[in-house]
């Protein structure tokens, strides 16, 4: 079900997204295990969160301009086909969040775990 959406969103967006979330979720497993340099540790995932959130965005606002392209050269369009765009081009946006809200939760641990 997981690769359907990822399949459904968008190779090109998804995949990125996909790869950094697990890139964050290695970072935060390595600066809770070394407990040292957290705040390089930190800095990295609070980079790499924001990035991701802002590649969903930008998946999503692509994914409604071809949206509105294709709505616009075939006319008159029925409201499940236009239901079914939407979906896809907020999938981008989705999976970015989610892996935005990992990269926090993982931050929040890295700073709670640093004693200096």
């Amino acid at each position: 079900m997981i690769l359907d959406r990822i399949y459904e969103g968008g190779p090109f967006f998804m995949v990125p997204i996909v790869f950094l979330l697990i890139t964050i979720l290695l970072l935060t497993i390595f600066g809770i295990v070394k407990k040292d340099n957290n705040k390089k540790m930190i800095s990295l995932i609070s980079s790499l969160s924001l990035f991701v959130l802002v590649w969903g965005f930008l998946g999503q606002a692509i994914g409604l301009i071809g949206a509105f392209d294709a709505i616009q050269s075939l006319g008159n369009i029925t409201t499940d086909i236009l239901a079914g765009g939407l979906k896809i081009t907020f999938l981008p946006v989705v999976f970015g969040m989610f892996t935005f809200l990992i990269g926090r939760v993982g931050i929040i641990i890295l700073t709670l775990l640093d004693k200096k």
